[in-house]
């Protein structure tokens, strides 16, 4: 991450996933990096999109150790025990539609709003794995009806607090990122490990991205190799 200082501070949230623990992975690798928090469920300082005050606890805990240079929100739900993306409209029920968008837009929401008050106000990046089946512009194939839903969601979201941060912290980058198929226990039931890449590259691949935007990226929906996704 060259853009950003030496002795940066990085925070990855969904740090037990394939792609969350690839990317804390990268920067502990990463000999500029000075230090990783690698945030879920389990983690010392523990963060859990179920529980609505444990963003909020969270975000506590790290402010008095100084400002982070960057934050990616790796967590998100495609399917779980007891569900699957919906092919049909017959398939839609509230449960499966609350879960999705509580891990998918509701804990993005709260990360937000409890971690943009860490950003270092000079240079910084705040990253949400989205997804491209969450773009409306390309949508051509239809169904994954609350995980399509939800991602949008996430966008508008992130699109919205872009502005604002413009204003308050004029320094810091607000984007959606499309990480690509990965072969991870998101994308396992859909031939992930055929056609995903590892986490490894797909880390690396979202780690340069970032590290290439600029000023007039903020805001914006970005695929791992830099090209811009219709929202």
């Amino acid at each position: 991450m060259k853009s950003l200082p030496d002795d940066y501070r990085a925070i990855v949230i969904g740090a037990s996933g394939g792609i969350g623990a690839a990317l804390v992975a990268c920067l502990e690798a990463d000999p500029r990096c000075g230090r990783v928090d690698a945030l879920h469920r389990s983690s010392a300082v523990r963060i859990d999109f179920d529980d609505e005050a444990s963003c909020a606890s969270a975000a506590a805990a790290l402010r008095p150790d100084g400002a982070f240079h960057l934050v990616i929100n790796a967590a998100g739900v495609l399917h779980a025990e007891g569900f699957r993306p919906e092919k049909k409209l017959a398939d839609l029920h509230y449960a499966q539609m609350l879960e999705t968008f509580r891990v998918n837009a509701f804990g993005p929401a709260l990360v937000m709003r409890h971690f943009a008050p860490l950003l270092d106000p000079d240079r910084s990046l705040m990253a949400f794995l989205s997804a491209r089946v969450g773009s409306i512009g390309d949508n051509r194939l239809g169904g994954w009806y609350s995980y399509r839903a939800s991602k949008a969601a996430l966008n508008m979201l992130v699109r919205t607090a872009s502005i604002e941060m413009a204003r308050t912290r004029p320094g810091a980058i607000v984007v959606a990122l499309h990480p690509g198929t990965v072969d991870t226990r998101l994308s396992a039931p859909f031939r992930g490990a055929d056609r995903g890449r590892p986490p490894a590259t797909a880390a690396a691949d979202l780690l340069d991205t970032l590290d290439r935007l600029g000023a007039a990226d903020n805001g914006s929906f970005v695929a791992y190799d830099g090209e811009r996704v219709p929202w």
